[in-house]
C-alpha cells in the first residue's frame, strides 16, 4: 500500500490516502492516479509511516514544507522550536527523562507554557516544577 497526503494552497495537509501499490509503481503514478479519482487541480505528495520519506508521517493539518521535503506538525506552544534534522517541533528546555519522585511514580508530564518548563504529576497527586537551575523538578 502506498499513502499519499492531499495538500491546499497552503500545503496544509487535507486528507491522507491509502492505495494500492499497483497504482503507484512510482510516486508520480500514485499522484496521476490520485488525480484521476479527485481532480487534476489537486495536490498530492507520498508520505511514509515510518518516516523514511519527508521526515514524518503526514497528518491532517500538518504542513508540506516543500524547501526542507517534509511534512511538519502543527506547534503546540509558540516557544517550541522546530528541530531542523526531524522537524518535530521541541520545548526550549528537553523534557525531563523521570519515571518517580520521592518513590511516587510519575502520572503526567506536561509543559507549562506561561511558566516556561516542565510539571510533573504524580500518581498521588503531588505537584512538582521543573527546575533548570538544579537540573531536577522541585516540589509546587
Amino acid at each position: 500500500m502506498a499513502t499519499f497526503a492531499k495538500i491546499d494552497e497552503n500545503n496544509i495537509v487535507v486528507r491522507v490516502s491509502t492505495i494500492d501499490d499497483t497504482d503507484a509503481t512510482t510516486e508520480q503514478d500514485g499522484i496521476n492516479f490520485l488525480k484521476s479519482l479527485y481532480g487534476q487541480d489537486t495536490n498530492w505528495v507520498q508520505t511514509k509511516k515510518d518516516g523514511s520519506i519527508r521526515k514524518n508521517f503526514a497528518g491532517i493539518g500538518y504542513t508540506y514544507d516543500q524547501s526542507r521535503d517534509a511534512f511538519i506538525p502543527a506547534r503546540e506552544y509558540n516557544s517550541w522550536i522546530l528541530d531542523e534534522v526531524t522537524c518535530v517541533w521541541k520545548a526550549p528546555i528537553d523534557r525531563p527523562d523521570v519515571e518517580s519522585l520521592n518513590s511516587e511514580r510519575v502520572a503526567i508530564e506536561y509543559w507549562d507554557e506561561t511558566n516556561q518548563t516542565w510539571k510533573a504529576v504524580t500518581e498521588n497527586n503531588t505537584q512538582y516544577t521543573w527546575d533548570v537551575n538544579s537540573n531536577s523538578y522541585i516540589n509546587s
